[in-house]
């Protein structure tokens, strides 16, 4: 271990690009990480979505695009276009007080927006699936297909 710390300072001397670029990496994984722990939103995995599901009956919002969400989504969601949503729309203000999941294909982008725009509105028990409905599906999880 010590001849390391001592060939350390040589190394970085030698490719300070390289320890730079390191340097600023592990920056931008902490401070993601940080905003991740401080966000008002959770994020589920698909055993948690499960859970929460048994326990309290939360609101499924599928914001995938409509041919994905006829392909296939988990039972009892209901699809509404990342176009169209709205945290003021009266059917979505009722459920304030009720935990709202939202869904998208991957979990990549969709529902990380469309939750920061819940909690913006007031709303209290925000998630999001981890992965999407390719991570239930992963988990193989039911899911239903076409419209309803």
């Amino acid at each position: 271990m010590s001849d390391f710390l001592q060939k350390l300072p040589q190394f970085i001397g030698n490719n300070w690009a390289l320890a730079a670029l390191f340097v600023i990496l592990l920056v931008a994984l902490i401070v993601m990480e940080i905003a991740t722990l401080f966000r008002k939103y959770k994020e589920l995995t698909p055993a948690g979505l499960t859970l929460l599901i048994n326990r309290d009956s939360p609101l499924l919002v599928d914001l995938s695009a409509y041919a994905d969400f006829e392909k296939a989504h988990i039972p009892g969601a209901k699809h509404v276009a990342m176009s169209q949503f709205d945290p003021e729309q009266k059917d979505l203000a009722k459920a304030k007080e009720l935990p709202v999941v939202l869904i998208d294909k991957d979990g990549r982008g969709a529902s990380n927006k469309a939750a920061q725009r819940l909690v913006k509105a007031g709303f209290t028990k925000v998630y999001t699936l981890g992965g999407g409905v390719m991570a239930w599906q992963q988990a193989q999880l039911p899911v239903a297909k076409g419209n309803k």
